[in-house]
């Protein structure tokens, strides 16, 4: 079997959670056999930056693309290429064309990549197959707006979007992935008669049991002997890590040993900027460490998940919430903002914490539990850990996915070559 998987983007060196589940996706999937041909956009050619797809064994196939918006600077096109730019491409029309042997085509893009895997897998009789990273419906109205044209850019690509059906990938599609129960629902209202599937992400649990602290010292000195508070995501609004930055006197004056460790590559450089600027002018430059990127299971990132005392997630937005579930795999208790993929993994006070970004209180009273309190910790990292092992292994992930593969190039055959 061999699946063709499309992708809005793909960067190395901007790693974040949509390519950690699509690369641990890849891994289980060559382990059964399934061959993964990921095509993505072209980016200029950095070769100090390690490929972990091709490392893990797929076939990585980059075409030209653009964002049909008139009236933007390079860098406003930029970012929204990172946050969920609509690009188009006519080098991908051809490469599906040609690509031999397909024998699903699955759009991790909506927009005009998605359109472009629909009308391919339409031409080609193989099912499509459509999975939601980022949310459709359920997002907060801010992030809705900040995935549009930005004010003053005039979108002229929806012509190629009408001629690609790309109003039409959920509608059409064979399935439809998300990992969100609410998403589902959602999509399951707006589209009554699809296959909507609830595919939680997965974490290969066994690759955080030996203990990297070490290689995580050794890297980053500063949180020896410090109360490590982790963050991991990209620099991002989204992620809101600004968020966390105003918590921190309030936090230090109770607790003077906490140190703030964000980790993740910045995708959004204005914010970054924003983020260094205020982590000085409060003073915090011995409180705060920012890491930049870590690749996918760097010991590094690993040692920081086993030696932070909380994993804390402000998200404004998050559809699942996979760095809770390395959090447990690494035996760390989660604190998360009450995000619709949050509330989904965690029961407030037996495996984790939530709390509302507009009543910071609720943050610091978990914060202060765990903090002070060894047993809750304890307690609350081995029932998020306990979670991980018995239903979020990503072999068992990969294992359904290829079993739904099978199921729809059979439906699919069944329809084509019915008498």
């Amino acid at each position: 079997m061999r699946i063709a998987h499309l992708l809005r983007k793909y960067n190395p060196a901007e790693w974040g959670g949509t390519e950690t589940v699509i690369h641990q996706l890849f891994t289980g999937l060559r382990r059964r056999a399934v061959g993964s041909v990921v095509y993505c956009p072209s980016i200029p050619e950095n070769r100090a930056v390690p490929d972990p797809l091709m490392e893990a064994g797929c076939t990585v196939r980059r075409f030209n693309a653009w964002v049909p918006v008139w009236g933007v600077t390079a860098e406003q096109k930029r970012q929204m290429v990172a946050v969920g730019g609509n690009l188009m491409s006519f080098d991908l029309i051809r490469a599906l064309w040609r690509e031999p042997g397909l024998s699903v085509i699955h759009t991790h893009a909506l927009g005009r990549v998605g359109g472009i895997g629909l009308t391919l897998a339409r031409r080609r009789k193989i099912p499509f197959v459509v999975t939601v990273h980022g949310g459709v419906y359920d997002l907060p109205d801010g992030v809705r707006q900040s995935l549009h044209a930005p004010a003053g850019g005039v979108e002229w690509g929806k012509p190629f979007g009408l001629l690609l059906r790309s109003r039409r990938v959920l509608t059409d599609a064979d399935a439809i992935l998300t990992c969100n129960r609410r998403e589902a629902a959602l999509l399951r209202q707006r589209h009554p008669d699809r296959r909507v599937i609830v595919q939680p992400h997965g974490v290969p649990a066994a690759r955080y049991e030996p203990d990297r602290r070490e290689e995580a010292r050794a890297a980053f000195p500063a949180i020896a002997g410090r109360a490590v508070l982790l963050a991991v995501g990209r620099i991002d609004p989204v992620k809101n890590q600004g968020w966390l930055v105003e918590q921190l006197p309030e936090l230090s004056q109770r607790h003077p040993n906490v140190l703030l460790v964000l980790a993740g590559a910045c995708t959004d450089e204005a914010y970054g900027e924003r983020l260094r600027a205020r982590i000085e002018h409060l003073g915090l430059g011995g409180q705060v460490v920012l890491t930049g990127k870590l690749p996918p299971a760097d010991p590094r990132l690993i040692g920081l998940l086993q030696e932070a005392r909380v994993a804390v997630l402000p998200s404004l937005s998050e559809t699942f919430g996979l760095v809770i579930l390395e959090a447990w795999a690494a035996g760390t208790p989660v604190v998360s903002s009450r995000t619709s993929g949050a509330s989904g993994l965690i029961e407030h006070e037996k495996n984790g914490w939530l709390f509302d970004l507009e009543r910071p209180r609720g943050f610091h009273a978990a914060i202060d539990r765990l903090l002070s309190n060894e047993d809750s910790r304890r307690r609350a990292a081995a029932a998020g850990h306990a979670t991980v092992v018995a239903d979020y292994d990503a072999d068992v992930i990969a294992g359904r996915m290829q079993q739904l593969y099978e199921i729809l190039r059979e439906e699919k055959h069944a329809v084509y070559h019915s008498a």
